[in-house]
């Protein structure tokens, strides 16, 4: 079966491709070493995550981008805006599949023949012509969110949890949306969070769910698991001590039970 999400990918290439994407992406680049991959994010100015993405230092003059979740055109021909005088080049490549392969170490990247692979400690990711689900319920088991249809632009970095990924950096210079990244982190305020949910049925990506007549519970990725599933969600702290004890709601006008699973 092939995979439920494409692999879109954006390269940023040329002498001052480091200094460019370390201006307009929320990671510090300082802290990434060729063949190494990190998670980042591209904010507005209200910090809102516009993209969220694998960003992959092949070599110093070489970076790539695994979207999850959004379209890599539509990314590249943004960032193209703000090249000014840079010496870089911004591009949509093909748009490919994620296959799983063997354990790789955890954050390690190279490209073998013009084919990206990505260490993921538990497995690795090969972009393919023809790629598989497999890895989808092990990356949702570790916290890693996937922005489907709808959610570009509508999340803070909080509530996907992107500190605790190493997708915001506070330690170094300004980026778009760096001063909301900032206060939230030293002021708190965030109503909301990201966490694990058992499912008894799959609901489709991108579903939000009322509780109590707020909308509670933003389903970002689902993955089937035998008869029931499993999800990440953006929860409101109004639902969590529900959740915590499992609660019933309605969805398309059946039941589905949910509980948050404990780390």
């Amino acid at each position: 079966m092939p995979s439920t999400y494409p692999a879109e990918l954006v390269s940023i290439e040329g002498p001052d491709a480091i200094a460019f994407a370390q201006s307009q992406l929320s990671s510090n680049l300082a802290s990434l070493a060729d063949g190494q991959w990190q998670f980042s994010a591209w904010l507005d100015a209200q910090g809102r995550v516009r993209a969220l993405f694998h960003l992959v230092r092949l070599d110093a003059q070489r970076l790539r981008l695994l979207l999850r979740g959004g379209e890599a055109g539509a990314l590249a021909g943004e960032l193209q805006r703000y090249m000014f005088r840079a010496k870089v080049r911004v591009a949509a490549l093909p748009a490919q599949q994620l296959a799983t392969v063997d354990a790789m170490p955890l954050h390690a990247a190279m490209e073998q023949d013009d084919i990206l692979l990505l260490g993921c400690g538990s497995h690795g990711l090969r972009l393919v012509a023809d790629g598989d689900d497999d890895w989808r319920l092990p990356q949702l088991r570790a916290g890693w969110p996937w922005l489907v249809n709808g959610t570009p632009g509508e999340l803070l970095p909080p509530w996907l949890d992107l500190g605790a990924l190493g997708a915001t950096a506070l330690d170094k210079g300004c980026y778009p949306g760096q001063e909301i990244v900032a206060r939230l982190h030293y002021r708190g305020g965030s109503k909301r969070q990201l966490h694990r949910l058992a499912l008894s049925r799959a609901l489709p990506p991108g579903s939000v769910l009322d509780v109590d007549s707020k909308a509670s519970i933003h389903m970002l990725d689902v993955v089937p698991v035998n008869v029931a599933a499993e999800a990440l969600a953006v929860v409101h702290e109004s639902t969590l001590g529900a959740l915590r004890s499992g609660i019933e709601v309605t969805h398309d006008g059946l039941p589905v039970s949910m509980q948050v699973i404990a780390p």
